[in-house]
């Protein structure tokens, strides 16, 4: 069985810790783009320009294989890789992770540190809706109008959802559909008379 469905989270969310005067909030936030995270912490760096230190992990794709984990500043792995490292547990994708630290005056130590954004991180994701989506592939294809019964019929009994269609000298059409439900859908598309695909 192939992996075809994925954790992520709804809207964003938000987590404070507190430890020995030292502020760290968390926000985690939906991302789907690399683009998109670098904006996000745009933004947060410039609202907590006055923070220490702003640190952030994030993970991309259904695959769970782009990600990356930054300390701003903090020693080595105490700051990024415990955020990080709360993502994973939770097996979330498509997820960006801020912690912002007040500084409190009073050195946390590196273990401190690590069980700080540990924490802080973990509240956000305490604190967020989480969700499994599927991982869904396309296919587009074109046929006859006559065959467009034969067509509506297996898009409807394989719960396929159509993206855009469009009629000129052919029908051409384009669904969406979970991807383990595929191949099913496209030998009984092969079915069709006059039906190509557009690889």
């Amino acid at each position: 069985m192939m992996e075809d469905t994925y954790k992520t989270i709804t809207a964003l969310s938000e987590g404070i810790y507190t430890e020995k005067r030292s502020k760290f909030i968390a926000i985690a936030l939906p991302v789907r783009t690399v683009e998109e995270v670098k904006a996000h912490l745009e933004t947060y760096q410039k609202k907590y320009y006055d923070a220490r230190h702003v640190c952030y992990a994030y993970m991309l794709g259904h695959e769970r294989k782009d990600f990356r984990a930054n300390d701003n500043g903090e020693p080595s792995g105490t700051a990024g890789k415990p955020i990080l490292g709360q993502i994973n547990s939770n097996e979330l994708t498509d997820i960006l992770i801020v912690v912002v630290r007040y500084f409190g005056g009073i050195k946390l130590g590196t273990s401190g540190l690590i069980v700080a954004y540990k924490a802080a991180a973990a509240e956000a994701i305490a604190a967020a809706t989480i969700v499994e989506k599927t991982v869904d592939d396309s296919v587009t294809f074109y046929f006859e109008y006559p065959f467009m019964n034969d067509v509506m019929r297996i898009v409807k009994e394989e719960e396929s959802e159509i993206l855009e269609q469009g009629y000129d000298m052919d029908c051409r059409m384009t669904l969406r559909i979970r991807r383990s439900m595929m191949p099913r859908l496209r030998s009984r598309l092969e079915k069709v008379e006059t039906l190509r695909f557009d690889e």
